[in-house]
């Protein structure tokens, strides 16, 4: 092979393997979560969710700036941007599907911080009115990885945006 053929070989293998590592998704350990840029493929939920919480966006590496805690009724102004901006039908996630990201075997936060960096250790609003206290909205907290169904819908938390694949 000529020098010039080895050369231009050995720079189109170098373009492959770029390109692989720079577009290949990280999958979490336990195969349930494809991530992708900014967007994490929940394989258990049958959801896509935003890699970051609202307030945060992705700069290709991991989620940076601040999070707005948001009550619910605020909440809905922001699904509307997310939509907007984002394309999609955006939504606060239900109970199961926010229990569903929780790892239990994690330090605290208790989520996976490879799929979801830089999530604080605090409780998330859910879409989910508890139905034992009505006047009630489910959260799930990322310090302890349990449910509460006691937050009231003025108080202000932290939310994730997720959509039906």
């Amino acid at each position: 092979m000529s020098a010039f053929y080895r050369i231009k070989f050995i720079i189109y293998i170098f373009t492959l393997t770029f390109f692989a590592a720079v577009n290949t998704p990280v999958v979490a350990k336990d195969a349930q979560f494809i991530a992708k840029e900014h967007i994490v493929i929940d394989l258990k939920s049958g959801v896509e969710w935003l890699r970051c919480s609202v307030g945060q966006r992705w700069n290709g590496a991991e989620c940076i700036g601040e999070i707005v805690k948001l009550n619910q009724e605020m909440a809905v102004q922001a699904i509307k941007l997310a939509n907007e901006q984002l394309g999609g039908n955006w939504r606060l996630p239900s109970r199961t599907e926010l229990e569903n990201i929780v790892c239990h075997d994690c330090d605290r936060p208790k989520i996976d911080k490879s799929i979801f960096p830089n999530t604080p250790a605090e409780p998330f609003w859910t879409g989910e009115q508890n139905p034992y206290s009505p006047r009630h909205v489910w959260s799930v907290n990322f310090f302890t990885g349990h449910t509460y169904g006691r937050f009231m819908p003025f108080q202000d938390l932290v939310i994730r945006l997720v959509r039906d694949r």
